[in-house]
């Protein structure tokens, strides 16, 4: 897991948006999932910024990332309850930029229910 690197910046557009509009941007702060990430490790990350700041994003590419990435959020979750904090989970896709290439990334908005 890595957080806020320079390798992976998001493109301006989300995959799908036909509009042509930059996607509204969060103040959140993003956690990049491989597949060598422990769940426990990202979950207690995940847990943390939740705790700070009410918002964070998993962002994740292939399957074996994606699936970290989940059972990261599951594991976060109960963390949190724990506490009485009750989180939801947003799937989308990205587009980033890895040297110079472009991939398509899930990104997991995760947020303090309301």
């Amino acid at each position: 897991m890595t957080t806020n690197t320079s390798q992976a910046a998001p493109i301006a557009r989300a995959v799908g948006d036909s509009t042509g509009a930059a996607p509204e941007r969060h103040t959140a702060e993003v956690l990049k999932v491989s597949t060598r990430s422990r769940p426990s490790a990202v979950a207690g990350a995940i847990a943390g910024v939740i705790r700070d700041s009410g918002m964070a994003e998993v962002q994740s590419i292939g399957a074996g990332a994606t699936n970290q990435a989940i059972k990261a959020v599951a594991i976060a979750r109960s963390y949190l309850s724990e506490e009485g904090v009750d989180i939801v989970c947003t799937p989308s896709f990205i587009d980033v930029s890895i040297d110079d290439e472009e991939r398509t990334a899930i990104r997991l908005l995760v947020e303090r229910r309301a």
